[in-house]
């Protein structure tokens, strides 16, 4: 029967190994091995292609498993080959000083609070030794942010001096990999141009069909600012109708997550789906009989569904949700009017040969289990509760089915990556998905009547209470009791395991029997059994952490019974760049809400006394002043860990005569030239010394 059920989807027995491919290459590229296999992933590549011909000439059908083996190796070689190819196009090596590059904005700046953000493209290297050097690599430029850097726009030409450097992870615990998800989007090098070290060659000469319909998109952005939209207003009605997010506040993004609405936030088939809807309506009028017309209408469709996937920016849940409907637009020409798992599979497929990095998005993951499931599990989930008579009824229903089924099919993910659950998304989806339905419509219609200014006006004035509407719903929604429950924490085999556990499920639904029922029951087991391995495992131990956060120097002293205090070096922290950083460590070994100290502070297991912190029988002194300088006294006191932030401008043998200094902890808060000099100090006097920006962060068992 399984065999049966796979050659009802012939694509996934083409996407397994496929996927397989794509994650080996990536893992065998940041373990530094991809020079080693490009030749033996190149070998397989014509062998199994070879194969493939022969097999296939062949009319053995004894022998028809080494057509099959040979097309799943195919595949996988493919699939690692294509990943690996993506992947070296990152790299690159840059002179270890400031140098001279031409190079084109490929992309809307973002202004930052101190700072503005190019993607750029590398065209030339200009140096005084090698000469020009033609380059094709994608780079990050942060700018100085004043008033020449703002008026940056995408296609400006620039020739900018400065030092390009390969991305590099500050080496936190659990932290997000920056370097991985750089080099996935061929992000060869980040730098910093200052003020006097840039200038403008020409202006947006040199513009790409996807620049020019950024383009498009800023216009409708300047029509809604225009039309007196606002603040979370125009930041949300941006992103549900051209995937325009840079708006969205953390405010509002934050109010959207705990209610279970983000999905709304991110165009995907919901809204593909409206505008195909628009797009049929609109078109209703060209008769279907005529093959031509038909022919006609569906290339219509197809032309207006991949120039809003281009000017959102193609994104991964967008091109997924555009050729799944260009694949039901194509059918409907030989009479077929519905969605399959089929059409999914193809569209990953497709997809991922395409972009192969797209595999690791997680919009991409979120999106194909979401349609996975609703095309799965609504079904039997409708059929749960027969609703007959009202038509009301029937919409409130399969509406609820559709969220239960896509929250069953995405769970695992939401709370691998964001570590919540949103406890209230039928609540959620039965307030928002109509309010959206209307918002895009009415957007849609104000658009339209450009020309008309007076109607225009009121369309607008509608579309700002439906948007309003649409926030204070959410809003309400994350007031309520238990809104989400935030700070979980699953492991990768974890979620996979729930995944198969929902297959066996199935499997046992279609035909009920006790073998199939003990496999599922012990497939739930098996998984309870790892949690709680793991859990304890990484569980809290007594200890003390230096994190490499830049500009937020603490001292995380950590209790075994999840209990924990951050002794911050300032007193004004940047609280919220620390948690970004290693919150999801915090979650994995199950701390409690860390207590912060910023003053003298005492309890029965940590006192913290003019930055001189003691902790379970371990001393550290935060120094990030000159308050111990010139300092005397007569017996000098033992020091676990010297922990030397921004602010103290002496030396460290300034401090033999107080402190008897074990370890010396430098921060990154510290300049170049003072951690070098502090790293030479250290050398010389032969103490231990441990630079957070090199080594990423530290952890004393204790």
């Amino acid at each position: 029967m399984l065999f049966a059920w796979l050659h009802r989807y012939p694509f996934l027995r083409l996407l397994c190994p496929l996927v397989v491919g794509i994650y080996c290459g990536d893992e065998l590229f940041f373990q530094r091995q991809s020079g080693g296999i490009a030749f033996g992933v190149i070998l397989l590549l014509f062998l199994s292609f070879g194969g493939l011909i022969f097999f296939f000439n062949r009319k053995n059908y004894s022998g028809r498993w080494l057509f099959g083996s040979c097309l799943l190796l195919f595949c996988f070689t493919l699939g690692a080959g294509l990943m690996n190819r993506e992947l070296r196009q990152a790299e690159s090596v840059f002179p270890q000083r400031e140098t001279a590059y031409r190079l084109i904005v490929t992309e809307q700046p973002q202004v930052k609070e101190k700072s503005v953000l190019c993607r750029v493209l590398l065209i030339e290297q200009i140096d005084s030794v090698s000469g020009r050097l033609a380059l094709d690599h994608k780079a990050l430029l942060y700018f100085t942010k004043d008033s020449l850097s703002e008026h940056l726009r995408s296609g400006d030409e620039l020739l900018v001096y400065t030092k390009l450097s390969p991305p590099v992870n500050n080496g936190n615990p659990d932290e997000f990999d920056y370097v991985r998800f750089l080099s996935r989007r061929q992000v060869a090098a980040i730098g910093f141009a200052y003020a006097d070290n840039w200038k403008v060659i020409s202006r947006g000469t040199m513009r790409s069909f996807r620049q020019q319909a950024m383009d498009c998109r800023e216009s409708v952005l300047s029509v809604y600012r225009r039309l007196g939209f606002r603040g979370d207003d125009l930041a949300v009605l941006s992103a549900l109708t051209i995937g325009y997010k840079e708006e969205l506040s953390k405010d509002i993004r934050e109010t959207y997550s705990i209610s279970g609405a983000s999905h709304v936030l991110a165009l995907s088939g919901l809204h593909i789906g409206f505008l195909y809807l628009l797009l049929c309506f609109c078109l209703r009028w060209l008769p279907e009989r005529w093959r031509i017309v038909a022919l006609l209408r569906t290339l219509l469709i197809l032309l207006s569904l991949w120039t809003f996937a281009f000017f959102t920016g193609l994104s991964a849940s967008v091109v997924r949700s555009v050729v799944m409907f260009s694949l039901f637009t194509l059918a409907g020409l030989s009479g077929r009017t519905n969605f399959s798992l089929n059409t999914l599979l193809i569209a990953a497929f497709f997809m991922l040969l395409c972009r192969p990095f797209w595999l690791f998005d997680v919009g991409f993951q979120l999106s194909f289990c979401a349609v996975a499931a609703i095309l799965l599990i609504q079904p039997c989930i409708y059929r749960l509760i027969p609703v007959a008579g009202s038509r009301i009824g029937r919409y409130i229903w399969g509406l609820m089915s559709v969220s239960i089924a896509a929250q069953i099919g995405t769970a695992p993910l939401v709370l691998l990556y964001f570590s919540r659950f949103s406890t209230h998304f039928l609540l959620t989806n039965l307030l928002v998905i109509p309010l959206v339905s209307l918002i895009m419509y009415v957007a849609v219609i104000m658009l339209l009547l450009n020309p008309l200014p007076f109607l225009q006006e009121l369309a607008a004035a509608a579309l700002r209470g439906l948007v309003g509407a649409l926030n204070n719903c959410v809003r309400w929604i994350e007031q309520l009791p238990w809104a989400s429950v935030d700070g979980v924490w699953v492991y990768i085999p974890e979620v996979f395991g729930f995944y198969l556990a929902l297959i066996l499920g199935g499997w046992y639904l279609f035909l009920r029997t006790g073998k199939r029922l003990a496999v599922c029951l012990s497939c739930i087991f098996l998984v309870c059994i790892y949690h709680v391995s793991m859990r304890v495992i990484d569980r809290p131990r007594q200890s003390i952490v230096f994190y490499n956060v830049r500009n937020c120097p603490v001292v995380h002293c950590v209790a075994s019974n999840g209990s924990s205090w951050l002794a911050y070096a300032d007193s004004l922290p940047d609280e919220s760049r620390l948690r970004r950083a290693v919150s999801k460590r915090w979650n994995r070994q199950g701390l409690k809400p860390p207590q912060p100290v910023t003053t003298d502070y005492t309890c029965p297991a940590l006192v913290y006394d003019h930055h001189l912190l003691s902790f379970s029988g371990c001393r550290v002194c935060v120094l990030n002043d000159n308050y111990w300088r010139n300092k005397t006294t007569l017996q000098p006191l033992s020091i676990d860990y010297l922990y030397v932030c921004k602010g103290y401008d002496g030396h460290l043998c300034e401090l033999a005569d107080l402190f008897v200094i074990h370890n010396v902890i430098l921060d990154a808060s510290l300049s170049d030239r003072r951690l070098q000099a502090y790293k030479m100090e250290c050398q010389q006097q032969g103490v231990h010394f441990i630079s957070l920006s090199d080594e990423g962060s530290t952890e004393f068992l204790l």
